[in-house]
């Protein structure tokens, strides 16, 4: 096929409100370099991180709940996801589906021509292990809310699957995402995981995820989203925040207490959600999307035994799993709605309210 030399592409410009997203139809196609892959995106997934990032929301100067509006002050040596400064502009969008159409130089050509979804995860491929050498995809590098991207070719899997590519871009961010949480707290088969905001991407897949494990998994949601939660195979779906959080679950499950918490919420309620684990559970968080700032008693960590685990970078063959999980039908996916790209602020406005249950794609 002719790759065209301008493409349309909406582009972060600076950090701020939703007019630093910029559409362009000019924008120039980019050119794969040695080792990568061109891809024509089918579709691309909406995330967090792509607020995060544009509003500078991870930055330390900021301790407010992520809101998707712009702040009065943003520090510029911390604005990403790993506290470091973004380069301007910057197309966003990590979970980029598409078709490889051209082969940089050295890489291998059975990728031409295969469907392939990204790892969003960039990599230091001599050290793939180590989380201080890894990048974003759409964050460290340009992404996928364009109608081309170029990705290492170590960074894509051709996927075998019947499910259409809106489908496929709700997977590879809010899943491994889950799944990395899930690893890190060692959940397997007699575990009783709570999962907050469990409607929304990383919540659905958790439920899912944690299913496939064997776990009985409690859901947290608004009344409105409860048959979608259910759906998705929660054994217990709560009120998002109950006020008697140890009543609800002794009435639900016959103990008040859960082995493991996955959090994606924090905020205020951070310490009710502590307090009804286990002696010796384990709390997992990749996200705070109702504000960072929580307050710990110490007593209670050390003397309930508990552990809390950090997620972001995930495990180089989680990526690889998650092929195999929706190759194999073990999960699906939970596709809320599809915008076109150039409806980006609408499809944005659309996942920062929340309305919806599961994934916001956009396509080109």
């Amino acid at each position: 096929m002719t790759i065209p030399e301008t493409m349309n592409a909406v582009v972060l410009e600076g950090h701020g409100g939703l007019e630093k997203l910029v559409w362009h139809e000019d924008w120039p196609t980019p050119q794969p370099a040695p080792g990568e892959v061109l891809i024509k995106i089918g579709a691309c997934g909406l995330n967090n991180t792509d607020v995060n990032t544009r509003s500078g929301w991870y930055s330390k100067t900021v301790s407010d709940a992520t809101t998707g509006d712009a702040y009065r002050e943003v520090g510029n040596d911390d604005p990403t996801w790993g506290g470091r400064p973004i380069t301007f502009p910057r197309i966003q969008g990590a979970d980029a589906v598409g078709t490889v159409v051209g082969l940089g130089e050295g890489t291998l050509s059975d990728l031409m021509d295969k469907r392939v979804m990204v790892d969003c995860w960039l990599r230091d491929w001599s050290d793939p292990d180590n989380r201080d050498k890894t990048g974003y995809f759409g964050s460290e590098s340009n992404g996928g809310f364009a109608q081309y991207a170029v990705v290492d070719a170590r960074n894509v899997a051709v996927i075998r699957s019947d499910l259409s590519d809106a489908e496929l871009a709700t997977f590879s961010c809010s899943y491994t995402t889950g799944e990395g949480m899930l690893s890190r707290a060692h959940v397997t088969a007699g575990d009783t995981v709570l999962v907050t905001g469990a409607s929304g991407g990383v919540g659905s897949a958790l439920i899912q995820l944690a299913k496939r494990r064997g776990a009985c998994v409690v859901a947290l949601a608004s009344p409105g989203k409860h048959d979608d939660v259910k759906a998705l195979g929660a054994d217990v779906v709560l009120e998002r925040a109950p006020e008697d959080l140890k009543a609800a679950l002794k009435a639900a499950t016959g103990k008040d207490t859960a082995s493991v918490v996955a959090d994606i919420v924090g905020g205020p309620y951070w310490g009710t959600l502590i307090d009804v684990l286990e002696r010796g559970g384990r709390y997992t968080c990749s996200g705070a999307i109702a504000g960072p700032m929580v307050e710990l008693d110490l007593r209670t960590f050390y003397l309930r035994d508990l552990t809390l685990t950090g997620s972001t970078v995930v495990a180089p063959q989680i990526f690889g799993d998650l092929v195999g999980y929706i190759e194999r039908g073990e999960i699906r996916p939970v596709l809320a709605a599809t915008y076109p790209l150039q409806d980006f602020h609408a499809a944005q406005t659309a996942f920062i309210e929340k309305k919806h249950t599961g994934n916001i794609v956009v396509v080109p």
